[in-house]
């Protein structure tokens, strides 16, 4: 800097910057011969970026120090100059007078840096700014949700297509041999004895043993002998088997699919896997949109999410709201009684939602906090399921308590006071009260009988 006193104005620091004489006249930028290009030059701004020191960096900081040990650097990130400090024993400065200084460094540099082609440094800019969103993003190639949202899409769809194509496959070829299906109910093995054998006709000569265990084996061929199958042409065969074909494809791809989201899911979020499983905690991230997005969710709404349209049909129609969405696909929820249900999925939910924090804004990536609170929910299922057994047998130490002793040998009469509609008289009224009231009935008929008169 060649005139420190104009920093000090930092309000109207901005009005030096305005033309690249004005800037020369304030800053100075010198040049060491360090990069050999501009990519050696974009490598090592990013790696400032992202609080490291390039060599090359370290031996022009160590030239500063040596020049003059009282100077101060000016840092535009106050993370850089901690880490300067700490390596190189460097006083460094942030403050608003830098930020400003830093901008208006960043307006003028084609005219404060000569000899570099504004092509390559359009280019250095770009490569600097997407390092430096990157770094404000925590943006990592292996925790990218959008793989896990784009695979638990395509397996749904996947198991769709696969549901209609075997249906198709079963009804098409049920024409032919219906007695098939009722023998064969494994999807996949049907399309594939069906691929393998074609015709009816030709189980009888054909060897399906590595597909059939023997016993179904013998059973499908004496079928084919007394089938009520109608005959059909080679040509429908053919197409019969191109579908055949192309359901064993898509299952041998789904397969492929599941290990690779499996695989994903353990990568990305390690305990929130251990605690629902792969396919919920992918449904849950799909859900929400992104792993972050469901950290951001309460437990309660983690426990809902997927019963969205329930939860306002109840509410509007004040009914019982639901009690779990997606969650109850968790094998802690379906392996519970009906009656537990409720109290598992809730309990589930809150220890999903820390683990799913843990997940998305940890530096960790052990699963060892998804399996603690997994423990902790099937010791209380385990409680939950034994207290009912307890309450049974009368062995638990907590529920065994003993009934209160009544005799039963006592003699029972019956109470007639319960026959009768008419309400009790509470008391005798008494005999001076009965003799007031029949004179005041005697002298209102009197006073009566007069004015008759």
């Amino acid at each position: 800097v060649l005139n420190e006193k104009k920093l000090q104005e930092v309000d109207s620091l901005w009005k030096e910057f305005e033309t690249p004489e004005k800037a020369n006249k304030i800053v100075k930028l010198k040049h060491f011969e360090k990069f050999q290009d501009t990519t050696e030059a974009l490598a090592a701004s990013t790696a400032l970026v992202e609080g490291k020191l390039s060599k090359n960096l370290k031996k022009i900081l160590k030239k500063i120090v040596a020049k003059d040990a009282h100077e101060q650097l000016a840092v535009a990130d106050a993370k850089l100059g901690g880490v300067i400090k700490d390596k190189l024993n460097l006083s460094c400065i942030h403050s608003p007078m830098v930020t400003e200084l830093m901008r208006g460094i960043r307006s003028q540099i084609e005219g404060l840096i000569t000899g570099l082609p504004s092509r390559e440094m359009a280019a250095m800019c770009l490569g600097l700014a997407h390092s430096l969103s990157r770094y404000k993003l925590k943006f990592s190639p292996d925790k990218v949700d959008t793989m896990i949202i784009q695979a638990i899409s395509l397996l749904d769809d996947l198991d769709k297509e696969l549901n209609n194509y075997i249906m198709r496959c079963r009804e098409w070829y049920g024409w032919h041999f219906p007695e098939l299906g009722k023998i064969i109910t494994d999807n996949l093995t049907y399309c594939k004895c069906v691929r393998k054998v074609g015709d009816r006709s030709n189980f009888a000569s054909s060897d399906v043993s590595d597909i059939l265990p023997e016993e179904i084996e013998a059973d499908v061929k004496a079928a084919a002998e007394i089938s009520m199958g109608t005959e059909v042409s080679e040509e429908d065969i053919n197409n019969i088997i191109h579908l055949c074909d192309q359901v064993i494809e898509i299952s041998e791809y789904r397969t492929q699919l599941y290990d690779y989201l499996k695989n994903r899911m353990m990568a990305i979020a390690p305990n929130l896997t251990v605690m629902v499983g792969e396919l919920v905690g992918a449904r849950l991230i799909a859900h929400a949109g992104s792993l972050l997005n469901l950290a951001k969710h309460p437990a309660s709404t983690v426990q809902l999410l997927g019963a969205e349209k329930a939860l306002f049909r109840a509410l509007k129609t004040k009914r019982d709201t639901p009690k779990f969405g997606l969650i109850y696909h968790a094998s802690l929820v379906g392996q519970s009684n009906p009656k537990n249900k409720g109290k598992i999925s809730r309990m589930l939910a809150a220890k999903t939602a820390l683990t799913i924090r843990y997940d998305a804004l940890g530096e960790d990536t052990n699963a060892e906090m998804g399996a603690e609170n997994r423990l902790k929910v099937e010791t209380r299922l385990r409680l939950l399921e034994e207290r009912g057994i307890r309450r049974i047998s009368g062995t638990g130490k907590a529920l065994a308590k003993a009934d209160k002793y009544q005799n039963k040998s006592e003699v029972k009469i019956f109470d007639p006071s319960g026959d009768s509609t008419l309400p009790a008289a509470s008391k005798k009224r008494k005999i001076q009260e009965v003799e007031e009231q029949d004179a005041e009935v005697a002298v209102k008929a009197k006073k009566f009988k007069a004015e008759m008169k």
